[in-house]
């Protein structure tokens, strides 16, 4: 019974002839209500709360896939760069090889050079002559021992 319908009891002379009976009963219609209300209220609340809960998470979610995809983003650009910064190193390092390699060639040939002048002064003479023509070389080696 709300509060309304215990006025319109009263009023029509429904409720008993004891007053002080129908403030009681006034008073528990108002308790039940206010009771109710503040479940309903709490419910509300409760559910209002959930639902922002719920944003939150997805949100939350959300902005950890953005991390993860912007930590990806750096981490492939990061090793691109280091790729290219160890391919540039590779290729000077081989360059340093190379030209190393060119110069003991060179060296070596100018050994063997000075070594074989040396061996034809010691062992004997070798005179010749060579031409290069088209396809082929011509060749023509005397050797004079002394």
């Amino acid at each position: 019974m709300d509060t309304q319908n215990v006025s319109e009891a009263h009023t029509e002379g429904i409720c008993p002839e004891d007053n002080e009976q129908c403030l009681k009963l006034e008073k528990a219609a108002i308790k039940i209500q206010s009771w109710w209300r503040g479940n309903m209220v709490r419910r509300t609340l409760l559910h209002a709360a959930l639902r922002a809960w719920v944003i939150q998470c997805w949100w939350r979610s959300m902005q950890a896939k953005m991390l993860e995809q912007r930590r990806r983003l750096a981490l492939r650009l990061y090793t691109c760069q280091e790729w290219a910064v160890v391919k540039v190193q590779a290729q000077v390092r081989m360059w340093q090889a190379r030209r190393r390699f060119l110069q003991a060639r060179q060296a070596a040939c100018i050994i063997q050079s000075h070594w074989r002048w040396h061996a034809s002064q010691t062992r004997g003479l070798i005179r010749g002559r060579y031409e290069v023509r088209a396809s082929r070389l011509e060749l023509d080696i005397e050797i004079l021992m002394t």
